[in-house]
């Protein structure tokens, strides 16, 4: 509880401060936050902290430049004709598959580091700490809604 209730300190702090933050400072503070508390919840030695890193590293690397890919403009999607939504959806796919691909190779290289429960345990973990983002960022947001209408 005592663990649970510090993260969400430290997710509450952090999230203040970044939204005074550039856009590249928000990233790392926010990469920050992921390092500590993937490496609290599984409980990382210095040893695998050390070799997980890279290979985690790495790997969100080639899927932030897959979903780069991945997002183009559709406002105008009423524009485009019927053989340009073909190529848009053919790339969709392609950039699901390269993802699977990467995970695969992610989950791979894991192994090696990590037993598989800790890899099933990274893949909740990724889901909570995006949930706790969100949450924190729409709180934020309301808050900072009821300011300005006051």
């Amino acid at each position: 509880m005592k663990k649970l209730v510090l993260i969400f300190f430290v997710l509450f702090s952090a999230s203040s401060a970044i939204a005074q933050d550039s856009d590249s400072e928000k990233w790392e503070r926010i990469k920050a936050l992921k390092v500590a508390f993937f490496t609290q919840e599984l409980n990382f030695t210095d040893k695998v902290a050390e070799k997980f890193w890279p290979i985690y590293n790495r790997y969100e690397k080639a899927r932030y430049e897959l979903h780069k890919r991945e997002h183009i403009d559709l406002e105008n999607v009423e524009c485009i004709n019927e053989a340009e939504a073909n190529e848009l959806l053919n790339e969709f796919l392609a950039v699901e598959n390269e993802e699977y691909k990467i995970k695969k190779e992610l989950f791979r290289d894991l192994r090696e580091i990590i037993s598989a429960k800790d890899i099933i345990k990274l893949h909740k973990l990724e889901d909570e700490f995006h949930k706790k983002l969100i949450k924190e960022y729409r709180s934020k947001k309301e808050r900072k809604g009821n300011e300005s209408s006051e």
